[in-house]
């Protein structure tokens, strides 16, 4: 914007001007000509969020006064802030000024909307999963945050609340991921509207998919889109990091039987990206089971929650489900196939031989 309007002054007996400037530059001449004071507007916009979450109410001469700035460029600045979803809102009479409206009180730090909904997955993940003391103090710190995001980021918040399921599971190295690459595809679950994207497979080869999306499934440090390919004719789980160029085609989804996303993502995980398993019977009920095996390792297929044993199918090579299986702590049986029976026995020779009790 241009230099704006140019204000005169007087004072002892002398004319002097004052200009200000419309642009990201407020200026403020002294009234000895000596001195300009210059503030930015992201650095005056900074100042007054501080100032509104010190106290929620403050009359325009106090903050002008503050801020070294006249009444018009306040007004450009709570403007500005209101633009940005902030709920500042204006009072009228003797000692009319501004005030904070639904909200209450504004956070003394400034978050971009990337770090925002990145701060607020963390805390809805720890109030989920930490012990209660912490998991309370994070449920209490992400409604505090969302009660003052501006409505646009909030609604962006809550659509990814909406849309997203959070699996405990074995900690891996997590993926680095695009968030706003992750929002539009929660955006595209939450108004069923079909996606294109490019794809990165395991193999490193990319390739153009067309998908209903369905749900995110957040499981051991990675985020997962349960989605209905429509080129394939069938229910894929997508890795959102090896997702790029999302585009909204416009297209509504059909209606189609869904599947449970959770048990979907999971079992691709512990056995369908696999091309062996095994069935084991572990003598303990479900709850122990779920308890002993991540849900990314092993399915439990027991409904029944009282039920004395529990069927779990594991995938991988069978000299590694042996490794895994003898070190759960209840008794267990081999259901299928009788390859891991063989593969336990040749454990347990060499642990014999390895581990004898007395001289040979």
């Amino acid at each position: 914007m241009p230099v704006g309007d140019e204000l005169e002054l007087e004072g002892d007996g002398e004319r002097f001007h004052i200009h200000e400037r419309t642009n990201d530059c407020g200026h403020f001449r002294t009234a000895n000509h000596a001195s300009i004071v210059t503030v930015d507007t992201p650095g005056r916009l900074l100042r007054l969020l501080v100032l509104f979450s010190s106290r929620p109410s403050w009359s325009a001469v106090e903050l002008t006064d503050r801020l070294e700035v006249t009444e018009r460029t306040l007004r450009r600045d709570v403007t500005r802030l209101r633009d940005l979803g902030y709920p500042i809102e204006s009072t009228t009479g003797r000692y009319g000024g501004y005030a904070l409206g639904a909200g209450g009180r504004l956070p003394p730090l400034l978050l971009d909307d990337d770090e925002a909904v990145a701060v607020s997955v963390g805390l809805r993940e720890i109030s989920r999963t930490a012990d209660p003391a912490l998991g309370e103090a994070a449920l209490s710190a992400f409604t505090k945050l969302t009660q003052v995001l501006p409505s646009g980021l909030r609604q962006r918040v809550d659509t990814l609340g909406d849309v997203a399921i959070h699996i405990g599971g074995a900690r891996r190295a997590g993926a680095t991921i695009d968030v706003t690459v992750l929002m539009l595809v929660a955006r595209a679950c939450r108004q069923r509207l079909c996606l294109r994207f490019d794809y990165r497979r395991g193999d490193d080869q990319t390739g153009r998919r067309h998908v209903e999306p369905y749900r995110l499934v957040s499981v051991s440090r990675r985020w997962y889109l349960v989605a209905f390919d429509l080129d394939r004719d069938g229910w894929r789980s997508f890795r959102v990091d090896r997702v790029s160029a999302p585009v909204e085609t416009g297209q509504r989804a059909g209606e189609r039987a869904e599947p449970d996303a959770a048990a979907f993502v999971t079992s691709g995980l512990a056995v369908g990206m696999f091309a062996t398993s095994a069935l084991i019977r572990v003598h303990a009920r479900p709850p122990d089971v779920a308890r002993m095996i991540s849900p990314t390792i092993g399915v439990i297929e027991t409904t029944d929650p009282d039920a004395d044993a529990t069927l779990v199918r594991i995938g991988g090579e069978y000299d590694w489900i042996a490794r895994f299986v003898v070190g759960l702590d209840p008794p267990f049986d081999v259901v299928e196939p009788e390859e891991l029976r063989s593969e336990l026995r040749r454990l347990a020779r060499r642990l014999l031989r390895t581990h004898r009790t007395g001289p040979s």
